[in-house]
């Protein structure tokens, strides 16, 4: 499998400066040596709360989602959070108060988004909707659904006939984009199971069925985006389709980009917020259309950290491995996409380095954190790992019958829990023996 040319990847041993690092990420710093996320002292939240822990900084998740408010702020505009990247319900609730929509993927998300604001800033991605899924969506009067086959369009139409109900779509365009992203995130290129090839025809069948209603395009190339040239590419393509539907009659409402746009791991240099609306701007204010965002990792990712405590160390004459309390089970990207996340101590100390192998205890080969650190480490240090905000909790698996970790929210020095740790009773909770 190819690597993301996208993320930080190496065979060497990697340094990392945590000052260098902390200063590029928002409210993640060092205080007299010790780490801090939003105020508050990592080893009194280990302390407190113990490890692996799950700690997001509200005002970090604020911080980026106003800064697509303010980028995208002369057009119309709604940002659509994409739940699947991270979807504590404590997460959900203060965007939704700060305005944000919600980008879903199944009946889970959905109904978790609703437990915190009503259905009509959302919008339901996902290529394999079932009959129950989209009556239920129906019923939560979603503003609409991204659709991404032919045979969906059928379906929805056929529930809505049955509900008595005006479905609201959009058609997700595949429109052949290379996101220059890992092959696992990439979405916008024809070998791809997203979206639809042949747009034109099925705007065509879509108008052809009466319990359908045309609102929107939609379009989402991949993740971990980090220049901002694909995003061009789609969006001309996207405009050209568009003309092309009003010549054969079709209005639409609004224009959905997707998401995609990059973060900083270790040492990438993502395109900005900024720089993503200064270039897309012009097309857009032309368009005259709503436009929709739907960004996940851009906005959760830094915000979050994953804290863990080292157990065992394991030195070899081959290679010295350092055992912590998390695992792929925690933090599923580095097994998954071959992923280079930061690995940061949360004391600062002078000691001699040493080049080890973080591994949790899965009995899995695969199970490895980070390959070839040098850091300073001894039983019982706290480390932090960075960039855990998306796709960590939300990938979090009980493999090896592993209780997952509490999350907790950091506000200006303040921390609370929002999801507590689980039990051993709660995975067999709803078991019959």
């Amino acid at each position: 499998m190819d690597l993301n040319p996208n993320e930080t990847t190496m065979t060497d041993s990697l340094t990392i400066d945590p000052i260098t690092l902390t200063d590029a990420l928002p409210f993640i710093e060092y205080r007299n040596n010790h780490l801090h996320i939003d105020g508050v002292n990592a080893h009194d939240l280990a302390s407190t709360y113990q490890t692996p822990l799950y700690v997001y900084s509200k005002n970090a998740i604020l911080g980026q989602l106003n800064a697509y408010k303010s980028a995208f702020s002369a057009i119309n505009h709604q940002i659509c959070f994409a739940v699947k990247s991270c979807s504590n319900l404590a997460v959900l609730k203060l965007l939704a108060k700060h305005g944000a929509g919600f980008d879903i993927v199944s009946k889970g998300e959905l109904a978790r988004v609703l437990q915190v604001t009503d259905g009509k800033k959302v919008v339901y991605s996902g290529v394999g909707k079932t009959s129950d899924d989209i009556a239920f969506a129906l019923q939560a009067d979603i503003d609409c659904f991204n659709v991404e086959a032919m045979s969906e369009l059928d379906l929805i139409d056929s529930v809505a006939k049955q509900l008595n109900k005006k479905a609201r779509i959009s058609i997700r365009v595949n429109p052949d984009v290379d996101a220059k992203t890992h092959p696992y995130i990439s979405t916008g290129m024809r070998d791809n199971k997203f979206g639809i090839y042949n747009a034109i025809h099925a705007y065509q069948y879509a108008k052809s069925l009466t319990n359908l209603e045309i609102v929107g395009i939609d379009c989402h190339i991949g993740s971990q985006i980090l220049e901002i040239s694909p995003f061009k590419d789609a969006l001309d393509k996207i405009i050209e389709l568009i003309d092309e539907l009003s010549k054969i009659g079709i209005k639409l409402h609004h224009i959905d980009l997707g998401g995609g746009l990059g973060v900083r791991y270790i040492d990438e240099n993502p395109a900005s917020i900024q720089d993503l609306a200064d270039e897309l701007m012009p097309k857009l204010k032309a368009l005259g259309l709503t436009v929709y965002l739907e960004p996940g990792r851009n906005i959760v990712a830094n915000a979050g950290v994953l804290l863990t405590k080292v157990d065992v160390l394991k030195p070899t004459e081959f290679k010295n491995f350092a055992v912590t309390d998390a695992s792929m089970c925690e933090l599923l990207r580095p097994a998954l996409y071959q992923s280079v996340m930061a690995i940061i101590p949360a004391t600062l100390t002078d000691a001699a380095t040493q080049t080890w192998t973080l591994v949790g205890s899965v009995c899995e080969s695969s199970d490895v954190l980070g390959d070839n650190r040098n850091l300073a480490l001894s039983v019982g240090d706290l480390l932090a790992i960075t960039g855990a905000g998306a796709y960590g909790f939300s990938m979090a698996s009980n493999y090896n019958s592993r209780p997952r970790p509490a999350e907790i929210l950091c506000d200006n020095g303040t921390h609370r829990t929002i999801r507590q740790r689980e039990t051993l009773e709660d995975l067999w909770r709803g078991e019959c023996a």
